[in-house]
């Protein structure tokens, strides 16, 4: 009984941790990525440890540290801007951008999975984008049933409309690619109830368009309680450590491996 227990147990672990090596895979995100590197090769970030344990044929990431989901007034169509702060050009929607420009050049592979990973500075950084929090998911999308992205960038202010809107650029662009939604981790920068508050969001939208999204202020390891005592995931609060990004990572994976419908 107990040999057909392990077996049960190997044999569950391979099939989630199966290979993937017929998908492609572009990520999304803000510092918490970026710290992992284009190539993700960085232990500190999880997308290193997503990798190693997902094992995809590609595995790209366009984040960079300060970004946003909240466009503001002034955002514009920007591809050659490359700032690890917060800015009116750091938005998930010029990542978009990027990556649709690399697959259009031949230097990146159309993807199989697109992960966005982002929302903990839409939560940290208010101030900067103040209508962030100014519409529920379900008001993004109570009056508009056509694509929102007939309009300017510049009139997406608040994180719902701007998570649909980024959202539906890569439904366009890419309508056979799944995309997955990470919200933002707890932080010891930030409250919970502004976190949990951009998570809902952020899930609120994935529910209204039909794409899945991971909860990581509820099932990441990083806690903020324990992170404001004492640095064990992050090295600063915020941001993963080795350890923290490795947990997070295979988590990630194995998440994902199950959400999986290509």
């Amino acid at each position: 009984m107990r040999r057909l227990f392990i077996f049960l147990l190997l044999l569950c672990q391979s099939v989630c941790f199966a290979n993937h090596l017929d998908v492609h895979v572009a990520i999304l995100g803000d510092s918490n990525t970026w710290i992992g590197g284009d190539s993700c090769d960085n232990a500190k970030g999880w997308n290193k440890w997503f990798k190693d344990k997902f094992a995809p044929a590609s595995c790209v990431s366009y984040a960079r540290s300060g970004a946003t989901w909240t466009n503001t007034e002034n955002t514009l169509y920007n591809i050659t801007e490359d700032i690890a702060v917060l800015g009116k050009d750091n938005v998930i929607y010029n990542q978009i951008n990027r990556l649709i420009q690399s697959v259009d050049e031949g230097r990146q592979v159309s993807p199989d999975l697109i992960i966005i990973a982002a929302g903990t500075n839409d939560a940290w950084f208010q101030k900067a984008r103040p209508s962030v929090f100014g519409m529920t998911a379900d008001e993004a999308f109570r009056d508009d049933k056509d694509f929102i992205t007939a309009k300017n960038v510049g009139e997406v202010l608040t994180l719902a409309e701007s998570v649909r809107y980024g959202c539906e650029m890569l439904m366009e662009k890419f309508p056979m690619t799944q995309i997955i939604l990470l919200t933002p981790m707890q932080s010891a920068a930030v409250s919970n109830e502004d976190i949990h508050k951009t998570g809902d969001i952020i899930e609120g939208c994935g529910r209204q368009m039909g794409i899945s999204v991971i909860r990581q202020d509820f099932n990441s390891p990083v806690n903020r309680v324990r992170e404001v005592k004492r640095h064990l995931y992050t090295s600063d609060g915020t941001h993963t450590n080795e350890k923290g990004a490795q947990r997070n990572g295979y988590l990630i994976a194995r998440q994902i491996s199950e959400l999986l419908n290509l």
